[in-house]
Parts: C-alpha cells; structure tokens; sequence
C-alpha cells in the first residue's frame, strides 16, 4: 500500500487472493463477508448480479467494493440504471402519483436514454454489501477525499458511488461527500423509527400483530440452527415477496446466500413456524452500529391474507430491534403500514463522484439529482411514498 507520511493510503485488492496482511486486525465482520462473497462467486450468491467484487482498504476500516462496465438489467443494488429508469418505470404501475403519470412516465423515458448514453452503469460502489440497504456503521467520512482520489485514479472512466446515504443514520458520512464535490441523487424514501418501545411497540397496531399471531397459533423460532430444506426455503419466501409481488430487478439470493450469511453471523434470521413445523414468515437482519434493517424479508403469499404473514414477518426485525435498543431502518414500500407503527420517512441518496469523467456524463448526473430532488422527492413527501 502507498504511504503518505505516516498514514496508510486507501487501496483496492482481491479478497480471494490477499494474504492476512491486507485485512485491518480489527474488521473480522466485514473481512468474513468479503472472503465469503469472493470464494463463492458473486453470480452464485444473488442470481440477478453480475460484477467485479474487490475490497477497498482505508486505514482500519475496509470496504466491499463493486465494479462495473456497463452491465445491463441486473438489480438495481449495482446498476443505477435499473434504480432510476427500470424500477422507476414498475412502480408507476404499483403507486399512486396521481394526475402527474403522464409526465413521469415520459420523464422516464428520457432520463432512461440520457443515463444510457452517459454510461451510467460504468461505476464503481463503495461500501455495497449487495443489499437493498447498505449500513454504514461508524464510518463518518473523514477519508472521503482520499478514497475519492485513489479511486479516480485507478478507475478514471468509472463513476464513484455510495448507495444508501442518509440524514438520519449516516449524517456526517452525507455531509463529508457532499462537501468533498459528490452530487446526490435521491433514491427512495425510507422509514425510520428511533425508539421501538416508544413509536412502534406501544402503538396500538403492533399490538394487534402480537395477538394476530397468538391467535394464529404460530410460533417465533430464533432459528439458531438451520434445519434441512431452512435455506431452501426461506430463499423462497424472500422471492415470493421481493421478486414475485414486487420486481424483479430486487437482488435475488440464493440459498447457498441464506446458508452463508447464517452461518458467518453477517445476518441474523428469525422465522414463524406454522403448527406443521414449515416457515411460512421470516426476516434476515443486519446491523451496524445502533441501526438494524431487514434485508431479507419474506412469507408464503400463497396462504390466506387472514394469517398475517406480512405482519409477522414485520414484528420479528421490530421486535428484534426493540429487543436490543437499536434504530430501525425500515427500507422503503409499505409506507402506511410502517407510519401506522410509528415510522416517519427520510430521504435516502446515492452519492455520485463525477469530477473526473467527461462534461456530458457529469451533467447528466447532476441533471438527474436536480429532476429527482425538484419532481419526484415532493411527490414521495406528499404521497408519502
């Protein structure tokens, strides 16, 4: 690695391939997942994605890195493209925006064509652990320029990106890449709850998922062990939900995913077991610092609305988190049901580093963060979508 004076310099390495001396002594969390993802096979793990996988050292901390040269059609958690233009362009037909569809479908199809001819997809991620939702734990941003400056330098033709910014769990994190020259581009609006005893656990709809499954006669298993078929199946129920009633531009995992993540601790899953022993809910949860998210989220669409199985799925990361004191980042969708349990909405971003591409590619990034924060975050605020 380079040094200047005495600081280490952010570096790029292949996590399949480094030796002991190119991980942080103190970043087992992050060094387990990398190794995991690496040794597997990006492809193997989240079928709907296709990229470089590398790792991203700076100072004590190191960070999955994603490269890509212009893929097209995977999920969204590497392509901006299908963020803006694909996913953007199924949710027209899944929310309501009222008298303004028009325009933003044909918004659509023109930011869709101008982020093609910028290669939007030519762009390097920063801490993309290939989830909908990224934590950032405790990094603030302190190494933000010189991140930005090794990157630029071995990735002059990429885009430099970091998904999943926030006001609300990463603030000094958004206010270091803004600061530093990155243009923010909206994403999605998320809702967040800051204490579960207080917004969510004490409100009268969270009761009534506790009694719901009570009377449904399922039960809460910790899923401490995996059984045979586990994975299997709660691969299925997270597709069911994500990919069958949603999109399928969400990440799709695979069970040798579920099986990985259980096993190194990256995820934390709890299932509802019916009176047969099946898992018909489930929620894998990750947490960084105080703030937990449930990345994976699942349940049997094909049994009667009746049982409530969104609903277990939902109390199990909210009773997770109240559990342990943590913030809940609770993604995005749902937006009446999570309100009714205390949540408010927050605008999440993409931070994008274009100061070293051409002209043409950095205006229409910043064209696009400009059409976003003018038209489509008022309506999400408004809607409360």
């Amino acid at each position: 690695m380079e040094r200047r004076g005495a600081a280490l310099m952010p570096a790029v390495f292949d996590p399949l391939h480094a030796d002991s001396a190119a991980w942080p002594q103190s970043n087992d969390f992050a060094r387990a997942y990398m190794s995991m993802v690496a040794q597997a096979g990006v492809n193997a793990l989240v079928r709907n994605v296709r990229t470089r996988w590398l790792a991203l050292r700076s100072g004590e901390r190191v960070f999955p890195l994603t490269v890509n040269d212009g893929e097209t059609g995977d999920s969204y958690v590497c392509l901006p493209h299908s963020a803006y233009c694909l996913y953007a362009r199924e949710e027209l037909d899944m929310v309501d925006v009222g008298a303004m569809k028009p325009v933003a479908k044909a918004l659509i199809s023109v930011i869709g064509a101008l982020l093609q001819s910028a290669g939007i997809n030519r762009i390097v991620h920063v801490d993309n652990w290939l989830l909908s939702t990224n934590l950032h734990g405790d990094w603030k941003g302190d190494d933000i320029p010189a991140i930005r400056d090794a990157l630029t330098k071995q990735f002059p033709q990429h885009i430099i990106a970091i998904r999943s910014l926030d006001a609300w769990s990463c603030p000094q994190l958004l206010a270091a890449v803004r600061a530093d020259g990155w243009t923010c581009v909206p994403s999605r609006q998320i809702w967040v709850t800051d204490d579960l005893e207080r917004n969510w656990r004490a409100s009268h709809s969270a009761g009534n998922d506790r009694r719901m499954m009570a009377r449904q006669g399922h039960r809460v298993d910790e899923l401490a062990q995996l059984r045979e078929g586990d994975a299997e199946r709660i691969a299925a129920l997270y597709e069911m939900l994500y990919v069958g009633k949603y999109s399928a531009l969400n990440p799709v995992f695979t069970p040798e995913y579920i099986a990985a993540t259980h096993a190194d601790g990256t995820l934390r899953y709890r299932g509802v077991r019916d009176a047969a022993g099946d898992i018909v809910a489930v929620a894998g949860c990750l947490v960084r610092g105080d703030v937990l998210t449930a990345p994976i989220v699942g349940y049997d669409t094909g049994r009667p609305q009746s049982e409530g199985l969104y609903r277990a799925a939902c109390y199990l990361f909210s009773d997770m988190a109240a559990a342990a004191g943590l913030r809940l980042n609770g993604s995005a969708g749902a937006a009446d049901f999570k309100r009714h349990r205390g949540a408010r909405g927050e605008i999440e971003f993409t931070a994008m580093y274009v100061g070293h591409v051409s002209a043409w590619r950095a205006c229409v990034v910043r064209l696009l963060a400009a059409v976003l924060n003018g038209f489509a975050v008022p309506i999400m605020k408004k809607r409360g979508l």
